[in-house]
């Protein structure tokens, strides 16, 4: 029996962070980073079926072309991402009533759709990025045991970990290109940005990066953990990236709404397919 101090749960029966219920959820569940994002998602539903907000989590449920779908909002940050994926688990593994894990586990399909800086100057602002591998500079990874299925082609200091996520990877394979992402643990000095305090780390750095011959692509917050713990969890996961700054050019979109939105449209047409 899992404890009440490690299981916690609002005395409406809904989890901790998310206050939601197990009924609350899709099997399919879209993660963006905006609260805001989330109502453009819902936008696109047919009918809305729940739409509850907490903190910086914020989730519709409703249905599309009569398939149920969630949209979720987890913040910046692969700290958000541990509590958002590890409740939303909770809600289809473990049993509340008695507080034991289920011994039929229930498989989410996560998609994120979020947006993302390019490495290299040939990926162009305004496209997208469909992240096969995530190479984690955050703390996540550590806290939770784990193979390391890959190593950097070159040596790398800093302390990392790297996940692939092939599962999705063939329902999505028409939006933008395969790419390897690093999620960083911060927007600035960690993915090598400069204002009053410097970086010690160089983009050249990261640019020079590769898995299996493949280079790093483009630079975010949140994929690893996400990889990481849909993964460990038994979850399917596919990271969508709208590409709005090229780091090597200088360069940041001028029509980043219309990029999102369009991204937003592809995916979903995507997510219909998945069974």
């Amino acid at each position: 029996m899992i404890k009440e101090s490690e299981l916690i749960l609002n005395s409406d029966g809904s989890i901790y962070h998310l206050h939601l219920r197990p009924e609350d959820i899709a099997n399919t569940i879209i993660t963006v980073g905006d609260p805001e994002r989330v109502d453009l998602v819902a936008q696109r539903f047919d009918q809305v079926l729940l739409s509850r907000s907490n903190r910086e989590f914020k989730t519709i449920t409703g249905e599309l072309n009569g398939k149920t779908l969630s949209v979720i909002s987890t913040g910046i940050g692969t700290d958000n991402i541990d509590i958002v994926f590890n409740e939303l688990d909770a809600l289809v593994n473990i049993d509340f009533k008695n507080r034991e894990i289920k011994e039929s586990k229930t498989q989410l399909n996560f998609i994120r759709i979020g947006t993302s800086g390019s490495l290299q100057q040939d990926i162009a602002v305004d496209s997208f990025i469909r992240s096969e591998y995530a190479i984690g500079l955050d703390a996540l990874g550590h806290y939770y045991a784990r193979t390391k299925e890959h190593s950097l082609d070159q040596a790398f200091e800093a302390p990392h970990y790297i996940v692939r996520a092939p599962e999705l990877q063939e329902t999505f394979k028409n939006i933008g290109r395969s790419g390897v992402t690093i999620t960083a643990p911060g927007f600035y000095a960690p993915q090598c940005r400069s204002l009053r305090l410097q970086s010690i780390y160089s983009k050249d750095t990261y640019q020079k990066l590769s898995i299996e011959g493949k280079k790093v692509t483009n630079l975010e917050m949140e994929t690893a953990g996400i990889y990481l713990l849909a993964k460990a969890l038994g979850h399917r996961a596919i990271s969508l990236n709208a590409i709005l700054a090229n780091r090597a050019t200088g360069e940041f979109s001028r029509n980043g709404s219309q990029t999102v939105n369009r991204l937003i449209d592809h995916s979903l047409e995507c997510i219909l397919d998945i069974n």
